[in-house]
């Protein structure tokens, strides 16, 4: 059974990905808890901390699965992982939908969020470089090319749930795979003619 705190997170979580920052208080959470703001405040004494704890949750999970990538690298592989990240953010959608309120507002998380990006940066061009060793992906050709595409997956990353959110009704989880392909077909151009051919099979 899930301690009070766990609780709380979820139910923040769920509350935040529904009606999103603004609707939600510390009081809105006790009363769908059930329980007292008393009681929420002896886990978490401000909305900011509980926003905080579920970035890094999201983080760790995303981290999980960056430092599972030991096994032979492969096309299917980075395309997996990019459509898995983007499960996790739909779990986690509020932040992509609020993303540059919580930017503006919350320091901590900004400064973790941009020293994360040179991070993620450095591991996606980890995994390309193996890709053009095994002929998957063509060597550059303009300067910085693989560093402006993996800047052009995290725009499509960080902004697709709210593209969605304006184009359809209801977001749901249906919607990974199409987005998915939007932003995995960004590879398309950078593949050998053996990687091309392995994407069409994938």
């Amino acid at each position: 059974m899930k301690d009070t705190k766990e609780r709380v997170l979820d139910t923040a979580l769920e509350l935040f990905n529904e009606n999103g920052l603004s609707q939600v208080t510390l009081r809105t959470i006790a009363k769908k808890m059930k329980i007292s703001q008393g009681n929420l405040n002896y886990h978490f004494k401000k909305r900011e901390e509980i926003i905080e704890t579920l970035y890094f949750n999201l983080v760790k999970h995303i981290d999980l699965k960056m430092s599972n990538n030991k096994e032979e690298v492969s096309l299917k592989l980075l395309l997996d992982l990019s459509t898995s990240i983007m499960s996790d953010f739909y779990e986690y959608r509020f932040f992509l939908l609020d993303f540059v309120q919580i930017m503006r507002e919350n320091i901590i998380i900004k400064t973790h969020y941009l020293k994360l990006s040179k991070i993620r940066e450095k591991q996606f061009l980890e995994l390309f470089a193996l890709l053009i060793k095994k002929e998957i992906m063509r060597k550059e050709i303009l300067h910085n090319e693989y560093a402006f595409l993996y800047r052009r997956f995290q725009i499509l990353g960080d902004f697709w749930i709210p593209s969605a959110q304006l184009t359809h009704k209801h977001i749901s989880k249906n919607m990974i795979k199409k987005y998915a392909d939007i932003i995995n077909q960004s590879i398309y151009p950078y593949l050998t003619e053996e990687g091309k051919l392995a994407y069409l099979n994938i």
